[in-house]
């Protein structure tokens, strides 16, 4: 009989593996075996390393998971696996080569060896043809270098790491530089290494004589931080319309107050979203640059003088933009380099276009801008083009005087904003929105017409110039918090503001009687002149309501003026007088919502003082899909149109003859009853009341003949 061995230890190496872990004094001979054989092994294989060894294999995994249980015996383990990859790493085959990385990876687990150790080693190791092994060399690294800091940021630790991955990007290999520059890229996006000198050596990468390495570096500031969402946001941060919802419901209701109460709701709405939502950067990696103008003006000079793809191009372009508009740089000679692009047919001239807008700010001259104006004008809004290259070129214009109001000159806004009774609706819709910017912004430049009805926002609108800045000291619509403490509203109408409108006013009419008393004076004149035959009545009646008219106006801007005055001083002293909570910035915000849709009051005093509208924060960066935005209907394709038919039938009765009548008992008339009976007993009185068929006729006249021919 077979005697059975179930321990078997010289040759299974898992069970004594596991016997090891359990107890290490007790299988130290064992052990010493296997360490024996594996250095006898090591040696055969050195001969040889092209070829696959199995038992070799098995063995340095197995000293790999037993190392932590014998330091001492395995101390050299780490270094001499690393000499055998440096020595015959292009050599040797690719399942020993990544059999020997899994096992410096379990050493370096156990902290049996540096990291900058295996870093330089699995560096070296990218020369290798096997994209596998890189791969996997790759995602060892980020792994292990984010499990280093994941308890706390070891910063001595991470500047080494970080020095040897900085001179890893200027290597000479193509393969170590790209996987620096990923592994770089992949740490910022785990908010590993995420501080301004990673972004900065990154940015440098932007200029490498390696073009995946410079896409790669470019690519990463072209991306997007993911949106955080703020825990600090509750629902007690909305905008509550509570005053207008009240005023429609003791006022008398019309429909212009309903009109104004569903603009209110909107707008609060809309504000409520803007503020609840997190701040989020389109990419926070920009902001950490340290010299953005220096490394704008490298990256255009590099597009001047390099003659690469056409996809490279328009990467750099929008890097480019994007550090323009961001940090507000001056670089005036790309908006002519990218005017050369700005034609219909051109390639991603979409793309082109969002450029042109995210290059635009305060600060740039509008002479430098102006010209690209002119050209989207002249090249995009002809109607020569479609209904979508206009409507495009709108939209770009639009994004562009957004950013750069000053650019637009006042006779093409007028001749753009014709557009607006535009045959097609895109083209329409596109000039409108063009006219609602500049509503807002400098509204004198429209048409009168075009300016809308006036709200007390338009009318404290403050036109800025070029380099001019609108700074405040005081809180914008602080003065609506007077209404509630009555008192303190007498007071301040007796002591200030009421007393100047009054004394204006009063001045005011004391200058009408003054140019009465002319008036009159012009008149005994003009009596006289009558008498002698040479007056005329009714001019003089015109001029004395021009005059009147002349007088109104100007009576009504000082009135304005005093009115602004008056809210500024009143902001200013509840700004310095309180501390403001919570509950009174919602109350500002209230007011200065309800200020966009309300007209002004005509009238020496307004129930509700505002102050000027302070002009929207724009985002960074301009959206493609705002100057792709269409107003058109599009073509439904077959599933579409099914599933919107089928849509339009559910809780719909059912087709067909539908009796009308409201008993279902009472009688039906022969009209009805002919629906029902077969039409072969209607046939007779069909052919009677209707037209005779051709073929009808054709045996009518035969018959005519026959019986003509009988007869003769």
């Amino acid at each position: 009989m077979v005697r059975r061995h179930n321990n078997q230890l010289p040759e299974n190496l898992p069970q004594l593996q596991n016997l090891i872990k359990r107890d290490a004094a007790s299988y130290h001979e064992e052990f010493m075996q296997q360490y024996q054989h594996f250095q006898n092994t090591i040696q055969v294989f050195q001969l040889s390393p092209d070829q696959t060894n199995k038992t070799l294999d098995d063995l340095v995994m197995f000293m790999a998971q037993v190392s932590h249980c014998y330091p001492k015996e395995l101390l050299t383990l780490p270094q001499q696996l690393i000499d055998l990859l440096e020595k015959n790493s292009t050599v040797l085959n690719s399942t020993m080569r990544m059999t020997f990385c899994r096992a410096l990876i379990l050493l370096r687990n156990k902290n049996l060896l540096a990291p900058t150790d295996l870093l330089e080693l699995f560096f070296k190791l990218l020369k290798c043809q096997d994209k596998a092994l890189r791969s996997f060399l790759e995602t060892h690294i980020i792994t292990d270098i984010k499990n280093m800091n994941s308890k706390h940021k070891n910063a001595k630790l991470n500047t080494t790491l970080q020095n040897f991955m900085f001179t890893m990007l200027k290597d000479t290999n193509t393969r170590a530089a790209k996987m620096s520059v990923d592994i770089m890229i992949e740490l910022y996006k785990k908010n590993v290494w995420n501080d301004a000198k990673t972004v900065n050596v990154i940015a440098t990468g932007c200029f490498s004589k390696f073009t995946k390495v410079m896409v790669a570096c470019m690519k990463f500031f072209l991306g997007k931080d993911t949106e955080e969402k703020d825990s600090d946001s509750d629902s007690d941060d909305e905008i509550d319309p509570k005053e207008v919802m009240m005023a429609n419901k003791v006022n008398k209701k019309t429909r212009k107050r309903e009109k104004q109460l569903s603009k209110v709701k909107k707008l609060a709405s809309k504000a409520y979203k803007k503020k609840s939502a997190a701040p989020t950067f389109n990419f926070s990696a920009l902001h950490l640059i340290h010299d953005p103008q220096g490394m704008a003006e490298k990256l255009f000079q590099q597009l001047e003088s390099t003659n690469r793809r056409f996809e490279i191009k328009i990467i750099t372009l929008d890097v480019i933009s994007r550090l323009i508009g961001l940090h507000q740089l001056f670089l005036f000679s790309y908006y002519p380099y990218i005017q050369r692009f700005l034609q219909p047919h051109q390639r991603e001239v979409t793309r082109v276009l969002q450029f042109a807008a995210q290059a635009s700010h305060e600060l740039v001259p509008p002479d430098v801008i102006e010209p690209i104006l002119k050209t989207l004008a002249n090249n995009f809004i002809t109607e020569r083009n479609s209904s979508d290259v206009m409507a495009i070129g709108l939209n770009a214009v639009r994004e562009i005087c957004s950013r750069c109001p000053l650019a637009m000159s006042e006779d093409l806004l007028r001749d753009l904003a014709m557009y607006k009774t535009y045959r097609d609706r895109s083209v329409m819709m596109a000039a409108k929105s063009l006219i609602h910017l500049f509503r807002n912004t400098r509204p004198e430049f429209l048409h009168k017409k075009d300016r809308g009805r006036p709200t007390e926002a338009t009318q404290e609108l403050v036109s800025l110039n070029y380099g001019q800045i609108d700074a405040k000291n005081y809180v914008p619509g602080a003065e609506v918090l007077l209404r509630e403490d009555n008192e303190q509203v007498e007071v301040n109408s007796d002591s200030g503001s009421d007393d100047e409108e009054w004394i204006d006013i009063k001045h005011s009419s004391d200058e009408d009687g003054g140019s009465g008393e002319e008036d009159n004076g012009s008149d005994e004149v003009n009596s006289e002149d009558e008498e002698e035959g040479g007056g005329d009545v009714e001019e003089e009646e015109n001029d004395e309501s021009e005059n009147n008219q002349e007088k109104r106006k100007i009576l009504k801007a000082k009135r304005t003026k005093n009115d602004k005055a008056s809210k500024k001083e009143l902001a200013h002293k509840v700004t310095l007088d309180r501390i403001l909570t919570d509950e009174d910035f919602k109350k500002i915000d209230t007011a200065n919502i309800k200020k966009q849709v309300q007209g002004p009051k005509k009238g020496a005093k307004r129930k509700i003082e505002e102050a000027p509208l302070t002009h929207t924060e724009r985002p960074e960066l301009v959206k493609l899909g705002d100057i792709e935005n269409i107003y058109k209907k599009r073509k439904h394709d077959k599933q579409t149109r099914i599933e919107t038919v089928r849509a339009g039938q559910v809780d719909r009765e059912k087709f067909g003859y539908k009796d009308g009548r409201m008993n279902i008992h009472c009688s039906k008339t022969n009209r009805e009853k002919r629906k029902n009976k077969n039409f072969q007993m209607l046939r007779h009185k069909m052919q009677s009341k209707g037209k005779r068929s051709f073929k009808d006729k054709q045996i009518a006249l035969r018959n005519h003949l026959l019986k003509l021919k009988k007869m003769k």
